[in-house]
């Protein structure tokens, strides 16, 4: 019987997509509430989590390292 990894704290790797699905889901909420241009945001998302998963930054995983969150690999 395998066990599940342990959640060893919130790394910026841990965040992103965190933050990511977050956003999108209050974009598709916005949507359906006020207006169809909140889609922008979904797409602003989407080129974000394009651009972490390609070359493993994007402005919030920069942000989040200037306020301290540790990487997983412990650079900082």
């Amino acid at each position: 019987m395998s066990t599940l990894p342990r959640h060893r704290g919130w790394t910026v790797e841990r965040l992103v997509p965190l933050l990511g699905g977050t956003m999108v889901l209050l974009s598709v909420a916005l949507t359906l509430a006020l207006s169809s241009w909140w889609l922008i945001l979904t797409g602003f998302v989407a080129a974000n989590l394009l651009l972490y998963a390609a070359v493993g930054w994007c402005p919030a995983s920069l942000l989040m390292q200037r306020l301290g969150v540790r990487r997983l690999d412990n650079r900082m």
